[in-house]
């Protein structure tokens, strides 16, 4: 158990769950769970909090209550770090939140971290050259869907318009992207890689008639691609994906775009600084 009275804050007003309403009452669950908040990080107007400046601090814990990209960013710049890391349920889908504590909301969380009953633990993450996936990654030419997730959540309807026409267009014309051993060697216009205890699970998205284009909108309107029609390949503990053509392989990294070679390798490891959970991950 890890008992905690003192915990550095970092916020994404840019994020989906941000406004200064919920930060108020993020502010004021943190006080009525009895937890001194020693500063707070306005995430990118301000500097992630290093080691060095929480330690000076005194705070063991810091909270992040933001999209799956700034967790990234937080998480994997306090590898190597003895305090723990608290995620909050500050973005769209909050996958990684709900891998750690489940259905919980936000004062059930810090009232369990403020009473000692959350634990430590390093779950089981997604690595590869190109950078670590806390709650997934996305690769192949289908990525170009992420761009009109963007638009949806600016409202941006020229944006969506162009971005949906250019992710058909990839979905279809595009090299494929093939997973070593797995699924159809003619390879899929998007793969999804989503860590769990013991293995991430492999899920292959395409899109071949009108009918597999319009339930990717619908999914992409929900906010969540993941609904979108697919294959589950398996649960593995490494993975090489390469492009059928020598292009390279596009890649979204918990949300955040990356550049990789003709071929990426992908392998399970554990987080490299401690995470609470409230439930086993």
């Amino acid at each position: 158990m890890t008992e905690i009275d003192a915990l550095w804050l970092v916020v994404n007003k840019a994020s989906g769950s941000n406004s200064e309403t919920s930060l108020d009452e993020l502010r004021a669950a943190c006080a009525a769970a009895g937890l001194r908040v020693a500063g707070t990080t306005c995430f990118p107007e301000d500097d992630l909090p290093t080691r060095d400046r929480l330690d000076a601090a005194g705070a063991g814990m810091v909270a992040v209550y933001t999209g799956d990209g700034t967790v990234n960013a937080l998480v994997t710049s306090l590898y190597g770090w003895d305090g723990a890391v608290l995620i909050l349920p500050g973005g769209t889908m909050n996958l990684l939140y709900r891998r750690l504590h489940g259905e919980r909301d936000l004062a059930e969380v810090l009232a369990a971290v403020a009473a000692g009953k959350a634990t430590r633990c390093r779950p089981d993450i997604v690595r590869s050259a190109q950078g670590d996936g806390l709650s997934g990654v996305m690769a192949g030419p289908g990525t170009q869907w992420n761009d009109v997730r963007e638009a949806i959540r600016k409202v941006d309807l020229p944006a969506m318009a162009t971005g949906t026409a250019q992710a058909i267009e990839q979905s279809v014309a595009a090299p494929m992207i093939a997973c070593a051993g797995l699924g159809r060697a003619e390879g899929y216009p998007l793969v999804m890689l989503t860590p769990e205890q013991g293995g991430f699970v492999v899920d292959a998205y395409y899109a071949e008639t009108l009918e597999q284009y319009l339930a990717h909108g619908l999914a992409l309107l929900k906010r969540d691609f993941r609904e979108g029609p697919h294959d589950t390949l398996g649960k593995v503990t490494e993975l090489t994906i390469e492009n059928v053509a020598d292009d390279p392989v596009g890649l979204l990294i918990d949300g955040e775009p990356a550049a990789g070679g003709r071929d990426v390798r992908f392998a399970l490891v554990p987080c490299e600084v401690d995470l609470l959970a409230t439930e086993a991950p």
